[in-house]
């Protein structure tokens, strides 16, 4: 029997009711979906989000350590010797995967971009590995590596280099239950896989079975190590984070390359310190515009929404698209409130409108907070534009008003279902809900953000919301979903992904998240595909995109890291920004 959610009690304990305000004038009808028995307006919730722990004071404390002359020269040194390493024709093709595997996961792939692509090309273009490779030791960790590798780098490369480890019946072979470094190498293979790839969804399984079963038998650096991976593998990973992880690991090793270990440890600190000068510029810039301050139901996330875009794009070249980012975020934090728990739907309907006309004047209509907020988006917006106008000759402005318009046509329809306590079907909820979310918005924008040459072609995509921007978002949906759904029925919302698939099936909660998660997995192999294909968009927005994705995959895994950031998020925020190592 499907369950009738909308009729459930909701709890109160946590959710405080003030006095609307009265007298806001209303500028257009209310849409035809209300009925005649909605509120037009309603007490102001409050969910009583924390409080920040990044002060203003703290956060211009921060000591951003600049490179000494020394310490350049020996970077630069240090990096000369690698790339000799990398750039090495006569070493063997499993050593050379292992150095570029290594120098990604210890941060430094931004500095050997040309070399890595030159080396896998060359890779790419030598084939099959020859039958004495194939009787190798390692020989399932070498074809699984250089399949990751490849196919991350876009690449075109089979499943079917896996077949020779599978018997008659398309099972892998009992010999290889054992081979722990082959094993994780094909489970963080298998994570690049297309939708019907069966190869791959097979060496998942197999990969995960005995992973799970050897960590009982194996070395305990080893254990924390294949732990670490099934908690998420590295394709859905937080780059950076995953660097300064790496470092500590790497270290440990007895077969470490110590000087690209010690390099890795200078250009983590130098790149540290460039977040921290970031970080203090965009405190300074919170501090002056005091939405904060002036809007006290909403959430404070200065920080959280700086380490967002740390995990969208980590390279330190792209300053000013951080920068932006987190001015983006910012607003989205504070909007996303407005609409989910404070403003009534006659001053939504009027935000909504406002940011529709993008017109100065519909300010007056307003009331008071919304007054600040709008003015603080128009001129943020505004400013981006006359930005790349002066730069780049390009107008802009319509692409981003277009990217808000529809995000908050988006938000006004969930508002609407909260108002009229109806919750959708699962497909008329997701429908909305990938662009509610806010991924396409911030897409959109960085794609501006990213100081590359704008093409018609790619304007057009994102205009029509391309595939890599819908994949990245709808698995930022259901991560958030997965994550905050128990918060947002105590605060009398009725829409999430859970709970519409609960109500179309009559499934469990337990039930329904398993769905959830088994569409995340869907969606990711989707992406992965339209990585592979033609699109008109730099490696640089692509690597965005992914960073979207992961990013979502950090901040919901174990909690709510924006909305209500726990220790573990502290602990992140401390070791990627904060704690030099």
């Amino acid at each position: 029997m499907a369950l009738h959610l909308c009729s459930f009690p909701l709890p109160r304990l946590q959710v405080q009711v003030q006095r609307a305000q009265d007298g806001v004038s209303i500028s257009r009808k209310v849409m035809c979906c209300v009925t005649a028995t909605t509120p037009t307006s309603r007490g102001r919730l409050s969910a009583n989000y924390q409080p920040t722990i990044w002060d203003y004071s703290f956060v211009q404390s921060l000591r951003a350590d600049d490179v000494d002359e020394e310490c350049e020269n020996k970077a630069q040194k240090l990096e000369e010797e690698v790339r000799c390493l990398l750039n090495n024709k006569n070493a063997e093709l499993l050593s050379i995967l292992e150095l570029i595997d290594d120098i990604q996961r210890l941060g430094l792939g931004y500095r050997f971009h040309k070399d890595i692509k030159i080396a896998l090309e060359r890779i790419c273009m030598s084939g099959e590995e020859s039958d004495d490779d194939a009787k190798a030791e390692n020989k399932l960790h070498s074809t699984a590596l250089r399949f990751r590798l490849l196919r991350q780098h876009g690449c075109h490369i089979s499943q079917d280099v896996f077949k020779i480890f599978v018997d008659q019946e398309g099972n892998y072979m009992k010999y290889l239950e054992k081979d722990v470094k082959g094993l994780l190498s094909l489970y963080e293979a298998s994570c690049l896989a297309f939708e019907g790839e069966k190869l791959l969804d097979g060496a998942k399984t197999f990969a995960l079975t005995h992973l799970t079963q050897l960590k009982r038998e194996i070395d305990p650096i080893i254990s924390d190590f294949v732990t670490h991976v099934l908690e998420n593998p590295l394709h859905h990973r937080m780059q950076r984070l995953e660097a300064r992880w790496y470092i500590e690991v790497y270290s440990k090793r007895n077969d470490a390359n110590y000087l690209l270990l010690e390099f890795a440890k200078l250009d983590f600190n130098r790149v540290q310190s460039i977040y921290k000068n970031e970080l203090k510029d965009m405190s300074r810039w919170w501090q002056e515009i005091d939405l904060a301050n002036k809007l006290k139901f909403a959430r404070d996330r200065l920080m959280e929404c700086f380490f967002w875009t740390v995990g969208m794009i980590p390279d330190p070249q792209f300053s000013n698209c951080r920068k932006g980012l987190t001015k983006l975020t910012s607003f989205i934090t504070i909007l996303d409130d407005i609409y989910d728990v404070y403003g009534s739907l006659d001053e939504l309907e009027l935000f909504t409108d406002a940011v529709e006309r993008w017109d100065i004047n519909c300010v007056n209509q307003l009331p008071d907070y919304m007054k600040l907020s709008f003015l603080a988006l128009y001129n943020s917006v505004n400013e981006m534009g006359y930005d790349t106008l002066k730069e780049q000759g390009v107008n802009i402005i319509p692409s981003l008003t277009k990217a808000w318009q529809d995000t908050f046509k988006a938000f006004l329809e969930e508002a609407k279902w909260s108002y009229n306590t109806y919750t959708p079907t699962f497909e008329e909820y997701l429908d909305n809900a990938w662009l509610s979310v806010t991924g396409t918005l911030i897409l959109v924008h960085s794609y501006f953000l990213l100081n590359q040459d704008i093409t018609k072609e790619a304007v057009n995509s994102l205009k029509k919301y391309h595939n890599l921007l819908r994949w990245p978002s709808l698995i930022f949906r259901l991560c958030n979903d997965l994550s905050t759904s128990k918060a947002e029925v105590e605060r009398g919302e009725t829409v999430n992904s859970i709970l519409c698939y609960m109500k179309d099936t009559g499934s469990s909660e337990e039930v329904a998240r398993e769905y959830i998660k088994k569409l995340i997995e869907k969606t990711w192999k989707q992406m992965n595909e339209e990585l592979s294909g033609k699109h008109p968009f730099s490696e640089a927005f692509v690597e965005t995109a992914i960073g979207l994705a992961r990013i979502a995959h950090c901040t919901y895994q174990n909690g709510d890291g924006h909305g209500a950031p726990d220790v573990g998020a502290k602990k992140r925020v401390l070791s990627v920004i904060i704690d030099p190592i």
